[in-house]
Order: C-alpha cells, then sequence, then structure tokens
C-alpha cells in the first residue's frame, strides 16, 4: 500500500485516536468504521477506487485507499464526525503519540506534507474516541464544592485530577485537601499562574519540610477554557496546563497522599464557619472535573449525599460582557473617544475607569486636554509605574496581569486610584473643563505636541462618566477613531513561557521580545547559554593565567555550572586542587563497632561537577593519612574491615593499620580516578588520628584530543545531534585545503553546517540560513584556528579566532525547530559536498566533549594524531600567544599577546613617573565596538589584564574615554586598595566597585583581571581575591576614542576621587597591559611610529620584578638612612650630657678644696 508522512501526527502511517493517560471515562469507541460516505471529504482523488471514504481501515476494497490527485499541490483529507468528539492519538510501530489535551473537535483533517512512495500517498484511517459530554458548575468567588469521603480518611498511592476551567480572576483556589498528619494538596491561581502545593510528609512526626509547590502556566485570566491533568504515582508528579507540562518528584519519604473527610473545589472553607474561607476563591467555570475517576460535578448536580454545596454554585456557564481590546502597534495603536456631551459627575469634570494590562515598561495610556490654552494631562507608564504629572507612583504594572485604573478629575483636582487603591492627588490653582475627547494607548498623527511610545496590551471594561463604552460601535466606525487595534479578544503572549533562559536565570519580556537576565550565573548570551569561564586550569594558563583561584565550568554549556577551584600552575603540570569541609587532622578515641566514627567530606563543587573534572583530566590523585594505635582493623573470625572509607560512588575501600602498642603511620596516594574523590571516612574500633587532602587533578584530556583527515572522503560519525531549536559548538581545526565540510547533521529536510567554504570564509547553515565570517587573511594557512558558534531561539552567531562576529536575528516568533535524525559527521558527509583535509581538535557540542582520537582508531583515512610541531600539549605558546608551523620547527607569533620573546613569556614593561602617560587612539575602523566589543552572542564584553608595582597613592592605572560621556577608570584610592569605576549608563551616575579592601600600593607586584559579560563583571586580583558584581543595568558597547595609561586629564564633572587620580598619576612599573585584543606598552616600546600611540618624552623599558626590588630598596635605604640619622643625633646629645657632667662635677671639686683650704688653721 502506498504511504505517507502526517504533519499533524508525525509521520505515522497508521492513526488510530485514543484516550489520554489522564482519561476519566471509557473513551476508545471506534467512530469511523461507522460513518457514511457523505462524511468522508477531500481535496481531490486520483481516480474513483481512491475516492475519500476508501480511507477507512476496515474497507473490503482489498488494497484500495484514499490517494489524492498527483497534481494536487495541498492534499487534505477531512472527517465529520457527525457532533464533537474528545480524541486523542497513537501510532503502530512502536510510535506513541498524544494529543495532550485531548482534543475536541467534530471536523478532523489530515495535511499531508510527504510520502514515502513513487506513486503518491496513500492513506487507511480510523479514528477512536468518545462524545463529548460536559459538566459545567460557575463558582461566583464565594462558594465551593465539598466532596466527602465515605470513611474517614482516603490514603493513596496512586492519583489522577484532571478538569478544565476558565477564570475571571488571577487568584483563587480550584482544588484543596488535607490530612492531620501534615498531608495535603492545594491547587490554585495565583498570579494568573497555576500553582500545585503537595506534602507528603507526616510534620506529626517531626519530619517536615516535605512540602513542594510547582508553577505551570501563565496569563490564565483570561476568560478561556484550559485543561488541567495531575498524574502521581508515589513520589512522581507530573502537572500539565493545555501543552506545558512539568514533572517532579515530592520531597521528604512518604510516597501516600493520606486527606481527612473532604476534597474542596472552588474554595478552602472554614470549618465551624459557614461561607468563610481560608484564601480566595476561584471565580469562574469548571468543566468534568474528575478525582480518580469520580465526576464531581456530575455526583453535585445530581444532588448524591457525598456531594456539599457552600455558596451559589450553578451549574453552567455564565458569559460576563467584558469585551476587549488590544493595542498592536507601539507606534500608532491609539483609540479616541469623545468626551459625554453633558457630564453625571458633580461639580463638572471626568471620571474614567478601565481595567488594562501590558508587559512594556514605557507607553502612554491617557492624552486629553484641558482649558482653552490645551494644557495635557498626560497619564504614562514610565519605568513600569504610573506616572501623572512627572510623578511616577505605585506599582509596577507592567506584569502581564489585569490592573484596575480609574482617574477623577473634578475640575480642581485629578485622583488616581490603581486597583481600587489611591496612589497620586494632583491639584490646578483654578478650574480647568475638558476641552477635547480622551485619547487611549496613543494620540494619532495629530493628537499630541510630543510624540510618545503608544500602549502594547489590552483594555477593556472601558467607561466613561460610568457609562459603558460599546466597543462594537468603535469597531464599526460608529463611534470615535482608532487605529491598529483588535477588537473582540485580548492578544497577549508570555513570551517567558516556557522560559528560554537557561541555567536559572529570570526572563523578563516586553509585547514583542523578551531578555535574560544572566547577572550572577557565569553564563552570558541572548539565552544565557555559553560560559565565561574556561573549563579547566589548563586552558586558564594557556590564556595567560598564573597560579590562584579560578571558577571553571566543566561542562561549558552544559546543566553543571561553575565551580571555584585554585589552579597551581608554578610545576611543569598544571594543577587544579578541590578543596573540602575538613582541612584539620580528626582524631578519634572513642569509636566502637556499634558506634562508630563517621565523617563526611563536603567539597567545593557538587559530585557531577567533580565527577566530569576527573574524567577530564589526564591524572587525579588524593592522598590519606592514617596514623593509629592498637588498632583491629579485621574482625578476626571473617576479616570485615573496622575501618574503611566510601569512594565518590559509594564503594567501600579498607585501609592498612597496626595492631601494636605503638603509633604507626600509614600514608597512601589514591590515584584510580572511578574511586574519587573519598567522600565518607568509617572507623568502629580504632584509636587514630588521620587527615584527608584536596583532590588533586592535572591535565587535559579534551583539550589535545584531535584527528587528521588525510584521505579524501573520510569522515568520523556520532549518534543524532540533540539541536532542536538550540545548539552550541566549540573546535580548533588546522588545513592546506581551500575548502571543506568540517561538521553536518541532517535531517529529513533540515541541516546544520560547519564548513571552510572557500580559503578566508568560514559558514554555519542550518534550514535556509547562513552565518558567515570572512578574515582579512587566509585560513588554510596550516595554523590553528578556533571556532565557536551557537544557535538560540533569539539569534545565530559564528566567531572565528578575534575575527568580528558573524550575526544572524531570529524571526520575532523565535528560531524554528530543527528536524535532525541523522548522524553527527565530522570531517564530510557520505553524501556531501567536499571533505575536509585537515585537522580537528576539541571539538565540543552543547557541552559534551566528543573523543575523536578513540573513533578515529576505527575510520578509514583518519589518523588519532595530528603532523606538526604545533600539536603537542608541551609546546605551546604561552598568553595568548600562536604557534606557527616551520618547515624545522615552530615559532610563536606574539601579535595578539601583551608580551613577547621566543614562547611569548617575556613580560613587557615600562616604567612610569608621575607625568608619564601612554595614551592609545582608536580610529573610526576599530569602532566594531572594541575593544569594548560585542563578544559570541553579540554580549557586551570587555576583557583587561595588566601587572603593576607601586608604593604611591592615590594613583591612575588605566582609564578609557568615549566619544560620548562614557568612561571607564581603574585606580588605586588614597588608602590603595583597588577601585574599577564604571560611568556607562545614560543618567551619568557612575558605578564604582572594590573588590578588596588591603592596600596594593605596598611596593611588591601585583595582577589584575577585569572581565564584564553583558553587565555581569568579574576582578581577580593576584591569587587571593576573586569577586563577581552586576552593573546596575544593561551595559551598552560604547566608541571608544583614547585609552590611556597613567596621568590623564579629566571632565572636572567627573567625581573628585577619579579626577584626582588622573591627576596624580602612576609612579611604578606597569607590565602585560592587554585589552580584549589591543597591548598598548608592547605598540608603543615595539612599534612606535607605525602604532596609533602617544608617549610624551623618553620610554624606559622595565622589568617589574626589578622595579619591585628597586623600590623595596629604596624603601630600605630611606629607612636606614633615617635610622643613622638618629643614632647619630643620639649619640652626639649623649656625649654632650657626659661632657657637661663631667665640667660640673670639676667645677664642684674645685669650690671644695678652695673651702677646706681657707678653713684650714694656721700653725
Amino acid at each position: 500500500m502506498r504511504m505517507m508522512k502526517m504533519l499533524a501526527l508525525l509521520g505515522v502511517v497508521w492513526i488510530h485516536l485514543i484516550a489520554s493517560a489522564a482519561s476519566h471515562y471509557s473513551c476508545n469507541a471506534p467512530l469511523v468504521s461507522t460513518l457514511p460516505r457523505s462524511s468522508f471529504s477531500s481535496s481531490s482523488q486520483s481516480s474513483s477506487g481512491n475516492a475519500s471514504h476508501f480511507a477507512k481501515m476496515d474497507t473490503r476494497d482489498g488494497d484500495a485507499s484514499w490517494s489524492p490527485a498527483e497534481m494536487d499541490p495541498t492534499p487534505w483529507l477531512q472527517l465529520d464526525l457527525r457532533e464533537p468528539m474528545e480524541t486523542n492519538a497513537d501510532a503502530q510501530a512502536s510510535v506513541l503519540v498524544k494529543l495532550s489535551p485531548p482534543p475536541r473537535c467534530r471536523f478532523l483533517r489530515f495535511v499531508p506534507l510527504e510520502w514515502t512512495s513513487r506513486d503518491g500517498p496513500g492513506m487507511h484511517v480510523d479514528v477512536f474516541g468518545c462524545s463529548y459530554k460536559s459538566h459545567m458548575a460557575d463558582f461566583d468567588g464565594q462558594s465551593a464544592l465539598l466532596y466527602r469521603f465515605k470513611q474517614k480518611s482516603v490514603s493513596t498511592a496512586k492519583d489522577i485530577i484532571s478538569l478544565r476551567f476558565k477564570s475571571r480572576r488571577a487568584d483563587g483556589v480550584l482544588l484543596h485537601g488535607e490530612g492531620r498528619r501534615g498531608h495535603f494538596i492545594t491547587l490554585e491561581l495565583r498570579a494568573a499562574r497555576l500553582v500545585l502545593h503537595l506534602n507528603l510528609d507526616n510534620t506529626s512526626e517531626g519530619q517536615g519540610g516535605g512540602e513542594v509547590a510547582v508553577t505551570v502556566g501563565s496569563l490564565l485570566d483570561d476568560e478561556r477554557w484550559h485543561w488541567v491533568a495531575i498524574e502521581r504515582l508515589n513520589k512522581q508528579v507530573k502537572v500539565s496546563v493545555d501543552r506545558h507540562t512539568q514533572s517532579f518528584e515530592t520531597r521528604g519519604q512518604g510516597e501516600s497522599l493520606e486527606v481527612d473527610y473532604e476534597l474542596s473545589f472552588g474554595g478552602i472553607p472554614l470549618p465551624g464557619k459557614p461561607g468563610t474561607f481560608l484564601r480566595s476563591n476561584f471565580e469562574g467555570c469548571m468543566e468534568n472535573v474528575y478525582y480518580n475517576g469520580i465526576n464531581v460535578i456530575d455526583l453535585a448536580k445530581r444532588r448524591k449525599p457525598q456531594m456539599y454545596t457552600v455558596g451559589n454554585v450553578t451549574f453552567s456557564c455564565l458569559r460576563p460582557d467584558r469585551t476587549a481590546c488590544t493595542f498592536v502597534s507601539s507606534k500608532n495603536s491609539f483609540l479616541w473617544l469623545p468626551a459625554a456631551l453633558q457630564t453625571t459627575i458633580d461639580g463638572g469634570g471626568f471620571s474614567i475607569r478601565f481595567q488594562f494590562r501590558t508587559w512594556n515598561p514605557n507607553a502612554l495610556l491617557l492624552a486629553t486636554g484641558l482649558g482653552l490654552r490645551h494644557w495635557k494631562l498626560r497619564l504614562h507608564i514610565s519605568n513600569g509605574q504610573l506616572l501623572l504629572s512627572n510623578a511616577a507612583t505605585g506599582p509596577r504594572v507592567n506584569d502581564g496581569l489585569w490592573h484596575w485604573l480609574s482617574m477623577d478629575y473634578n475640575g480642581l483636582r485629578v485622583v488616581l486610584t490603581l486597583d481600587h487603591q489611591p496612589i497620586v492627588t494632583v491639584r490646578q490653582p483654578y478650574p480647568l473643563e475638558p476641552n477635547e475627547g480622551f485619547f487611549f494607548g496613543g494620540c494619532g498623527a495629530s493628537g499630541c505636541q510630543r510624540r510618545s511610545l503608544s500602549f502594547q496590551g489590552c483594555i477593556r471594561q472601558l467607561s466613561i462618566d460610568r457609562r459603558p463604552v460599546n466597543l462594537s460601535l468603535v469597531r464599526r466606525g460608529l463611534l470615535g477613531s482608532f487605529s491598529s487595534l483588535n477588537f473582540d479578544a485580548c492578544h497577549i503572549r508570555d513570551r517567558c513561557l516556557p522560559n528560554m533562559c537557561e541555567h536559572g536565570t529570570s526572563c523578563t519580556q516586553t509585547w514583542n521580545h523578551f531578555n535574560c537576565d544572566c547577572s550572577g550565573s557565569g553564563y552570558a548570551g541572548a539565552t544565557c547559554r555559553h560560559s565565561i569561564f574556561e573549563s579547566s586550569c589548563e586552558s586558564y594558563k594557556l590564556r595567560g593565567g598564573s597560579s590562584g583561584f579560578y571558577s571553571i565550568d566543566p561542562d561549558g554549556s552544559g546543566p553543571l555550572g561553575p565551580t571555584r577551584v585554585y589552579c597551581n600552575m608554578t610545576d611543569d603540570k598544571v594543577w587544579t586542587l578541590m578543596s573540602h569541609n575538613v582541612t584539620l587532622p580528626v582524631r578519634i578515641s572513642d569509636s566502637s563497632k556499634h558506634k562508630p566514627h563517621i565523617m563526611k567530606f563536603n567539597y567545593s563543587a557538587s559530585p557531577q561537577q567533580l565527577r566530569a573534572i576527573v574524567m577530564a583530566s589526564e591524572q587525579c590523585q588524593q592522598e590519606v593519612v592514617f596514623s593509629c594505635k592498637k588498632s583491629h582493623l579485621f574482625i578476626a573470625e571473617d576479616r570485615r574491615p573496622l575501618c574503611w572509607w566510601l569512594d565518590q560512588r559509594g564503594e567501600r575501600r579498607s585501609y592498612r593499620g597496626s595492631s601494636n602498642n605503638v603509633w604507626s603511620k600509614d600514608s597512601e596516594v589514591l590515584s584510580h580516578k572511578e574511586h574519587l574523590p573519598l567522600s565518607v571516612v568509617i572507623v568502629k574500633e580504632s584509636e587514630a588520628v588521620y587527615r584527608v587532602g584536596p583532590l588533586r587533578c592535572h591535565g587535559d584530556r579534551h583539550l589535545w584530543n584531535m584527528v587528521s583527515f588525510y584521505q579524501e572522503g573520510a569522515y568520523l560519525h556520532f549518534s543524532p545531534l540533540q539541536a532542536t531549536q538550540t545548539f552550541d559548538l566549540t573546535f580548533y581545526f588546522k588545513t592546506a585545503a581551500p575548502s571543506g565540510v568540517i561538521l553536518d547533521s541532517q535531517g529529513r529536510k533540515d541541516l546544520i553546517r560547519v564548513e571552510l567554504s572557500s580559503p578566508s570564509v568560514v559558514t554555519m547553515s542550518f534550514s535556509a540560513a547562513v552565518v558567515a565570517v570572512k578574515s582579512h587573511l587566509p585560513l588554510n594557512d596550516g595554523q590553528w584556528h578556533y571556532v565557536r558558534a551557537e544557535r538560540n531561539v533569539k539569534e545565530a552567531w559564528l566567531q572565528v579566532d578575534q575575527i568580528p562576529v558573524g550575526f544572524l536575528e531570529a524571526p520575532p516568533d523565535g528560531a524554528a525547530h530543527l528536524d535532525l535524525g541523522g548522524q553527527l559527521f565530522v570531517g564530510g558527509a557520505p553524501s556531501g559536498p567536499q571533505s575536509f583535509l585537515g585537522c580537528i581538535r576539541s571539538l565540543t557540542v552543547n557541552g559534551l566533549t566528543y573523543d575523536l582520537q578513540e573513533r578515529a582508531k576505527k575510520a578509514f583515512g583518519v589518523s588519532p594524531t595530528c603532523p606538526g610541531y604545533c600539536d603537542a600539549s608541551s609546546i605551546v605558546c604561552h598568553n595568548h600567544g600562536r604557534c606557527v608551523e616551520k618547515s624545522d620547527g615552530f615559532s610563536c607569533d606574539c601579535s595578539r599577546s601583551a608580551y613577547a620573546g621566543l614562547l611569548c613569556k617575556d613580560e613587557v614593561a615600562l616604567f612610569f613617573d608621575k607625568e608619564m602617560s601612554v595614551t592609545y587612539t582608536f580610529s573610526p575602523r576599530h569602532h566594531r565596538k572594541s575593544p569594548v566589543f560585542h563578544g559570541g552572542g553579540g554580549r557586551v564584553r570587555e576583557d583587561v589584564t595588566f601587572s603593576f608595582v607601586t608604593l604611591r597613592r592615590p594613583a591612575m592605572l588605566l582609564s578609557i574615554k568615549s566619544f560620548m560621556t562614557h568612561y571607564i577608570a581603574v585606580l588605586l584610592a588614597g588608602d590603595g586598595s583597588l577601585r574599577v569605576w564604571y560611568g556607562l549608563q545614560s543618567d551619568g551616575k557612575p558605578e564604582v566597585f572594590s573588590p578588596a579592601s588591603s592596600s596594593l600600593a605596598d611596593g611588591r607586584p601585583h595582577r589584575v583581571r577585569i572581565l564584564r559579560e553583558s553587565n555581569t563583571l568579574c576582578v581577580q586580583v593576584d591569587q587571593e581575591v576573586n569577586r563577581k558584581f552586576t552593573l546596575g543595568s544593561e551595559a551598552e558597547p560604547i566608541l571608544i576614542t583614547t585609552m590611556t595609561l597613567g596621568k590623564v586629564t579629566l571632565n572636572e564633572s567627573l567625581p573628585l576621587e577619579v579626577v584626582s587620580a588622573g591627576q596624580a598619576g602612576f609612579i611604578g612599573c606597569l607590565s602585560s597591559v592587554h585589552v580584549n585584543h589591543v597591548a598598548p606598552l608592547k605598540a608603543a616600546l615595539l612599534q612606535r611610529g607605525i602604532s596609533p600611540v602617544d608617549v610624551p618624552g623618553a620610554l624606559v623599558w622595565s622589568r617589574c620584578s626589578i622595579a619591585s626590588h628597586n623600590l623595596k630598596e629604596q624603601t630600605t635605604t630611606t629607612t636606614t638612612t633615617a635610622s643613622k640619622d638618629g643614632s647619630q643625633k643620639e649619640t652626639g646629645l649623649v656625649t654632650g650630657c657626659v661632657v657637661a657632667l663631667i665640667f660640673t662635677a670639676a667645677c664642684l671639686l674645685t669650690a671644695m678644696i678652695c673651702l677646706l683650704y681657707r678653713c684650714r688653721p694656721q700653725s
């Protein structure tokens, strides 16, 4: 039989429609076999033997089936089921397709898009379902239905609850049940979202903490029908709202739900107080409420004894007359209505009331003229708040919810009320009468003297002077005028549902777009997908890093997230250290078999992150030192250990020990990667002391995982790429060929392909879109080139080395889903264009690094090595240097590095005096938003690194100025602490960040790195400080005029600290200054005369290590001289005192002798 693929039912051949998993009654009767021929219709038929009625699966006409005409451009088959039916879908050949929620329809149309037979499409079909039964109840906000159990309490391990509802309010309880032991289930609307609260733990037994709250859906107060299903099996729960489903597992130990006495629908009545409810009740309609197969509303309609009604519940659904209109354009949407000829307001004036909802933070909401001078009374939404007479007030209103607004004017006073709460009153000195009508949402072409953004959103229940406005008259042109409005419905859309912002980041939106706030997440990009951190310490060293604390992201865009580690780069090997919470030796003295000593180790990274780091490393180890005395480590009878430890998988590992009455010490380095890290130590009978060191790993298996393709037509293949809507990839390549396909993944109609399309162009293709990056130099130069790409719902971008990013914006409704079912091919494709000849390494897709070398061992024309001197991890160019192949070796191209020398390791430094400065001037060709430029994904990015030595403070280290008043300044304050100033906001208010409070003007060398991705700022100082900050607003790229090191003259209007530091300049040594791809010191020393660098005076080439020593010597010399001077002064003072004492003693002695001589008697 001829076969075809169906769009609506995901390409299956035989179609059956059955009830869903949450079915509440039998709904699997065959519907097609009993239909008459008149129920079948189609766009065409290829012959009389292939008419539409031959689509029945039980036809007795042999192989006859429905088949459209060969020339039919859009064939379709339609069934008339004669009455509304509830259906769902399944497929043969192990393909299961659910239509969730089950559709309710009378006409069912199948549209074939592709078919596998050359003879054209053919089809047999049957439909299974049932006649749709409707049981409705209307709740007025003060009522509820109670379903009471036959027994006192009901405990269930499995629950299936389903219902349909449409709500007239944003808040209200739909379902509630609770038990005396603390179990409960509550389903409620909160802020127009559905929230399920569930607790299976016994709070009476002290368990507690088991409550789970899950939010699903949005804008559910739109007075449209929504379908809800809750399916629970023990701890596994799935809750669905329309087409949005969320699955989760309950907390705690409980697996059953125990509910006492009753379940309530529509509210939570307070026991003993009729008509009193604990929370806001549901106001709206419910239909077909099923609790574990029980039709609750049907029981209530039939007045069954287990049902009890609270308040007024009617068994129909009232439709209130609340017609809405939608303002669709931010440029020209408006509604003008005339003022009433005779006002009903006491004292004159007017009164306006309406409801509105919007996402936009800025818009004109209402405007009218007052008095003969045409004074405009304008009500705006400004930064999410209402703004009347230049005074913003009240809560945020751009939250997508309905808000009640009323404006009352009596000629002298305007009172504005929001959600029934007065928020502002404006008084006039003399009475003014309205002289024209009212503009809502905008002013049209001539309605306002000042143009404003029009309102995008919805308005309903509009009344002027307490008279409701009939919007149907407006739509027919019989009342007022309008532009760019849609009537009879509110077409607001929640663009944050589902939330496309990744890694737990928050989503904000306007009417047309959504934005992701990546602040503090460690990720950047339009959807916060790509990590701003390197994947290993090895990568940081290649970027010029030194020993210190770093954040690494072991799986890039994967779910693990970044973690903080210490990178030791002092040895030939780069070691990654992950510490835990037990750093000191642990002494054990009172453990026993019945009361063992148990110590758990909590690491600075999660178990999943630790596992990823360990498996990506070349080698890992952890030292355990165990000292024991009289330790019986085994039970004599069966040799069971009394002391052991658990590895990261929870498996036991035993220690060695000593049974002698002396202390013995045993040290062991655990190096089996499968067992690391150690997680728990357990000792049952021992007097011991033990210490567990940090987990230490070195090497990066992924960084140098490379292969070479040396045979035309060779390729590697991997499992299909999971990239329906988003994907990202990174890799390195080098080749001498002019073109070649590097990556290729295809489906039935879509593809993803990355290729070197010409010697200087790399392209990324997906579906009909192409993103290209063109280099001014050939890329087939036999050197390594780095490629980074991403596609998400908002944009696609491609980056090669430091070449400006190729960028493609997605359509307003988001990027289309890709149909990719084929394998991922690397280096070519079986039936694709020219394959790739060259080397590829470090291929990572969606956070997963592919083991190219392992796959190359079994592939034709592919080698698990790459020839050349630049392919060994032990021979690398440092600090952004690029390795260049030569016939007899290699050399390092340091043009993009702030360092010099053979391996780009020699620092380039200048000694500055107070008046010295180095200024780098940017010409217009630099203004592709660099050095403050768009990084991956078009996001604003700055990467600034430098080293310095100084004793002076305050001091200006680096300053950046733009064409406008924007600036960036990095300085030392008066106390010597580092300050980073960002003056990028439009209001001129700067932001200042202090990463460390200690003084850096201490004569020692310090290294600083400042990295900004969008509005996330990371500052690292030496090894000790690594701080993360968030800029107050989304920063924009700036067009830079100059970047200055040292003394600079700044605008006097800037903050005093910045101006004073600029005047003080810098005295000391600056080295290795690198701002993105610009190295100003290197340009001044090595490229002076050909680079745009201005240096007044002579240059003094220096080394900051020597400068540090000289500054210390100066300090020591000064101190020594001062000490010598002080000693000499003290010596002189002492000598003078001694002489004076001797002279005084001599005088006294002489006087005494004279006195004695005179007094002696004459002989």
